[in-house]
């Protein structure tokens, strides 16, 4: 089931194999009309809390403490749990891709959540 969950930068283009597209951040990314998106989905709820956003501040050796610290948002604020168990419901019924803006493709919010995601259906699976 967590194999259906891929990430892309919303600036590549849409692709069929994508399935659900859903944009996983706060703020609607620079330059990228509605129709270039081609959104099925935009979670703001489970993007990181503003705060946690401009502290991380895509720097890459704050990446492990911003990490830590949404994956605690994740867990304890109410629409960000509602919203992952969202994306855990669309994943098992067929792709989605986890939408995301930032240039680095590997310290961002796409990459816990999607961590996160495939966390969660280990524990369900292994009881």
């Amino acid at each position: 089931m967590i194999k259906n969950v891929k990430l892309k930068r919303i600036y590549e283009p849409a692709d069929a194999k994508d399935g659900k597209r859903i944009l996983v951040d706060r703020i609607w990314p620079r330059g990228i009309s509605k129709e270039k998106a081609q959104l099925d989905l935009w979670m703001k709820d489970v993007a990181p809390s503003t705060e946690l956003r401009k502290e991380f501040n895509h720097k890459p050796e704050r990446f492990e403490e911003f990490k830590e610290h949404y994956i605690k948002e994740l867990e304890k604020d109410e629409e960000k749990k509602i919203a992952v168990e969202q994306l855990l419901e669309m994943a098992g019924e067929g792709k989605v891709t986890l939408l995301f803006g930032a240039k680095d493709e590997v310290h961002n919010q796409a990459v816990v959540l999607r961590e996160v995601l495939k966390s969660e259906v280990d524990k369900r699976q292994n009881g």
